[in-house]
């Protein structure tokens, strides 16, 4: 089994330096990736509501063997369910399909700022946490304005942001005010989903220097940069070859290399992208 590094939270909590992304899987095939990931040494889980495979990401957890307070589990608020008292009865939802007793990471999955209700959500997430039902509270997609506007009108930090991040958009600005906050920048994509980094002649130079795989450097460039990585994977062995990226290390000209790849985002933007 794979040990995985860990990085300590603003709050005391800690998450493994890499995690499962589930998305898209269906309950089922969760349930499988997830039982299999904890058995080979993941500890950290990412779903979501509008992934619709919380279900089966808690039973995987259940199946496990893997006691439960080794497991970082993650799940997100969906953007219909913003608001005070819609966050809290989302959140028990969320619960009650994962099967669990707590949350240990519960993110607001965009911001929706023409919505405007990001902040009485994050009120609603504070309670929960002051009340154990979550262990951290975070956000996914908030840029430094809409970070800096929960700290202002409630005095708590994000312990994560989870943005998009990998070496066609490696975010500096961003990951600089995370590190400057104290927040741990969490990447989703983080293999460039749909386009042809892996192939890139800089990825895959690096990749034969050491002996790895192309997707294995791209990994590290994110470890390295002290971001977490959650790949979504359903087959064991690239499960594996996933986490198996703590045995070499990049150096400053590679990562430099690696940041400097033309820049391209493949998500949407958090300003204006809206997802209910």
């Amino acid at each position: 089994m794979i040990s995985i590094p860990a990085h300590k939270l603003n709050d005391g909590s800690k998450i493994p330096a890499l995690g499962l992304g589930t998305y898209p899987m269906d309950d089922a095939q969760a349930e499988q990736a997830v039982g299999e990931a904890l058995d080979i040494g993941y500890r950290l889980v990412d779903t979501a509501t509008n992934y619709r495979n919380e279900t089966g990401t808690g039973r995987g957890v259940a199946r496990s063997d893997v006691p439960r307070e080794e497991i970082v589990v993650t799940t997100k608020l969906p953007g219909r369910h913003h608001g005070y008292e819609e966050t809290l009865a989302s959140f028990e939802e969320s619960r009650s399909r994962l099967g669990l007793a707590y949350v240990d990471l519960y993110l607001i999955h965009w911001p929706l700022p023409r919505v405007g209700k990001y902040v009485e959500s994050w009120k609603a997430m504070v309670k929960l946490r002051a009340e154990g039902l979550v262990r951290s509270i975070g956000v996914s997609n908030f840029t430094p304005e809409h970070i800096t506007r929960l700290e202002e009108e409630t005095g708590v930090l994000p312990s994560v942001n989870q943005v998009e991040l990998h070496p066609f958009f490696p975010q500096e600005e961003l990951r600089a005010f995370h590190a400057d906050k104290g927040i741990r920048t969490e990447s989703w994509t983080p293999l460039g989903h749909s386009t042809d980094l892996l192939d890139t002649p800089t990825v895959v130079k690096v990749a034969e220097a050491h002996g790895v795989t192309p997707g294995q450097v791209v990994l590290r460039w994110h470890t390295q940069l002290g971001a977490v990585p959650i790949p979504k994977s359903a087959d064991p062995g690239r499960q594996r070859e996933n986490l198996d990226i703590f045995g070499f290390e990049l150096t400053p000209a590679e990562l430099a290399a690696l940041s400097g790849l033309p820049s391209r985002r493949i998500g949407g933007d958090p300003e204006v992208h809206e997802e209910f």
